[in-house]
């Protein structure tokens, strides 16, 4: 327990008295007895010691001694009592259900055998503010490692907990549990020992059960409509020896209603359209649901949803290698969910090609809601395979940008398009836009309309970075954004080891899922905290908390390089002291946990310190100006 003893003030006062004034007459064998003023210590919002010093020079028989205690002056045994068995002439005891930032009166008593108590002088105390921290002082942060390379095997993964998480779709379901789903991925490919689109559960986000696979092998249907496909494209039979190689990519599960879920997933035909020089086959989108999640093996396949289109017809002899103008329009992988408030299901998809396509499904089957023709042709024979929504550049199909995420959130009124950009080694990278409406104009902090012209899309969220003591952290995106039911929101994706940690080479494989808690700013924009989610309690910041030294970092946008932090210094006359703002001032507003410093809003949270050994709590600060973002960290 943590006394401010600044918050305390002790007051001896003067008041020499021996009895009550409404007592009767002390009898003449008890003015041998004497107490001296207590003394009062270890004073905290509840409790506080007392101590006296007894003398009976008569050897006057004591039947009861201790403490009498009230907010009103000269209290008596009739008020609280704390009464002292010990033989001795020190009186010593706890003062107990105490009210914080309260002043108390106190007198020491001794009851004759035959005759009326006698009291001390009286002494005077206020207890202290009652300390929340000390919820913070029992806190016990996650201890996993991140660095899982020694139970990385299949044997091993009920030891997991976030370890090998790639694209990660969450949601809360009916159980209070909630359920996390994956792209096939993991470090030395374990999980090709369990099935596809594995599965974890959790109830306190910190802790992960693992569950498995829920499918455990290609779905019927993928291959014959292949070969539909093929056969109207004037192709022979697709033949894959044992169904090897396919990916089995990017899930995204949703809760429809209680007794439904669905989950979209991608699968990704190997090879070339027609096996040689051509274009690469195509990515199928399907469907599977299921009554209850916590049946991790009830996921029934519910079939096709959408496949690939191109706009140039049959034309599909572009060499592999001329990416900007690939065969494809849309790539049907990455598919995002949604049903908006006025009960209308879409299907948001698509990567790298033309940019990310909004789809309308049938809400009875999740399927669409227009019938599909072809998959090629021109721009309006391929229409109903859906509309764009958001590229990085028009009419470049190599574009760095995937993996889409689409939440609506009652309180802005904005739907918010979060997007994958760059590589996904070690560049990779969250941006976010957003509209009032589901199909656009996406706008993003800076006003480009990402839906008619493109562009690069701002804020960003994630970014590859480095705390000082650790290694950071590289490839941090392909989201899932969620929530509580409270409006606490949620961002999960996976992270990676950035290249030859401690010289292993393959150190950039080790992909840890990171969960880090959402605050909206005052104008309706998500950022997301710099340390990932401990289960923190999240007690009110105060502005004592802010002094000292805090690891600073500009995530401004910089393709493959980590992000390092520098140290910036608030000191209590309000400057900032050191680092890139040193001479600019600071301010605190505690009612919305907003540190201000040179004139940039920094939102506050509780959070863990993922990089100090042993970890612990710590403040965390994320902040936004026009397309710039900064992550902070108070250095404890």
């Amino acid at each position: 327990m943590i006394l401010l003893f600044a918050n305390v003030s002790i007051a001896l006062t003067n008041c020499a008295c021996s009895s009550d004034n409404d007592t009767p007459d002390t009898p003449p064998e008890s003015s041998t007895i004497a107490l001296s003023q207590p003394s009062v210590s270890d004073i905290e919002a509840d409790r506080a010691t007392a101590t006296s010093l007894l003398t009976n020079e008569g050897k006057v028989s004591i039947i009861k001694k201790g403490f009498c205690y009230s907010t009103s002056h000269n209290p008596t045994i009739n008020d609280a009592t704390v009464e002292i068995n010990n033989a001795g002439n020190t009186l010593s005891g706890t003062l107990t259900d105490l009210q914080p930032q309260t002043t108390y009166y106190l007198r020491a008593f001794a009851s004759p055998n035959n005759g009326s108590p006698v009291y001390s002088t009286e002494s005077t105390f206020q207890t202290a503010e009652k300390q929340e921290s000390s919820e913070l002082d029992n806190y016990t942060p996650p201890t996993y490692a991140d660095n899982y390379t020694n139970m990385a095997g299949w044997d091993q993964r009920s030891q997991w907990n976030l370890a090998n998480v790639h694209d990660p779709t969450v949601v809360l379901a009916e159980d209070g549990y909630y359920y996390m789903y994956q792209t096939d991925a993991s470090y030395g490919n374990a999980h090709e020992a369990g099935g596809h689109f594995h599965g974890r559960r959790s109830k306190d986000l910190v802790n992960w059960e693992y569950l498995g696979g829920t499918m455990k092998g290609l779905p019927d249907w993928v291959i014959p409509k292949l070969n539909e496909l093929r056969k109207e494209m004037g192709l022979g039979e697709y033949k894959q020896p044992d169904n090897t190689g396919f990916g089995y990519w990017a899930p995204c599960v949703r809760k429809v209603r209680n007794g439904l879920y669905r989950m979209y997933y991608s699968i990704v035909v190997p090879g070339t359209i027609d096996g040689n020089n051509s274009w690469g086959e195509r990515a199928f989108i399907g469907l599977m649901e299921n009554d209850n999640p916590a049946n991790n093996e009830g996921w029934v396949d519910k079939g096709y949803v959408v496949t690939n289109a191109s706009d140039k017809g049959l034309d599909f002899y572009v060499k592999p290698d001329n990416w900007e103008k690939c065969y494809f329009k849309w790539n049907a992988i990455d598919p995002s969910y949604i049903i908006t408030p006025e009960g209308e299901h879409w299907l948001i998809y698509g990567s790298w090609h033309s940019g990310i396509a909004a789809l309308r499904l049938n809400p009875e089957d999740g399927k669409p809601q227009e019938t599909l023709p072809l998959p090629w042709g021109n721009d309006t024979a391929i229409s109903p395979y859906g509309q764009l929504i958001a590229t990085r550049q028009m009419g470049n199909r190599w574009q760095g940008s995937e993996g889409a995420e689409i939440i609506y959130n009652a309180q802005t009124g904005y739907y918010y398009l979060f997007v994958a950009y760059d590589a996904l080694g070690v560049p990779y990278n969250t941006r976010v836009c957003r509209s009032k409406n589901i199909t656009g104009p996406y706008e993003g902090s800076d006003g480009t309309n990402l839906t008619q012209f493109g562009g690069e899309m701002y804020p960003i969220l994630t970014h590859p970075y480095k705390f000082k003591n650790s290694y950071g952290w590289v490839g941090i995106s392909h989201c899932a954004i969620f929530e509580d039911g409270h409006n606490n929101w949620y961002y999960a994706s996976q992270a990676r080891f950035p290249e030859n940690v401690d010289g292993n080479a393959y150190s950039n494989a080790i992909m840890m899922g990171h969960v880090r808690s959402i605050r909206w700013t005052e104008e309706g924009w998500p950022v997301v905290m710099p340390e990932r989610y401990g289960n923190v309690p999240q007690l009110p910041i105060k502005e004592e908390e802010l002094l000292g030294n805090w690891e600073h970092i500009d995530l401004s946008y910089s393709y493959g390089k980590q992000k390092e932090s520098d140290i910036m210094t608030l000191s209590k006359d309000g400057k900032i002291t050191a680092g890139t703002w040193a001479g600019k001032t600071w301010s605190y507003d505690a009612a919305q946990q907003i540190l201000t410093a040179n004139d940039i809003k920094l939102y506050l949270q509780r959070e863990t310190d993922w990089e100090a050994s042993p970890r612990h709590h710590t403040i965390v600060y994320v902040g936004l100006n026009g397309t710039k973002t900064y992550w902070g960290k108070l250095q404890k």
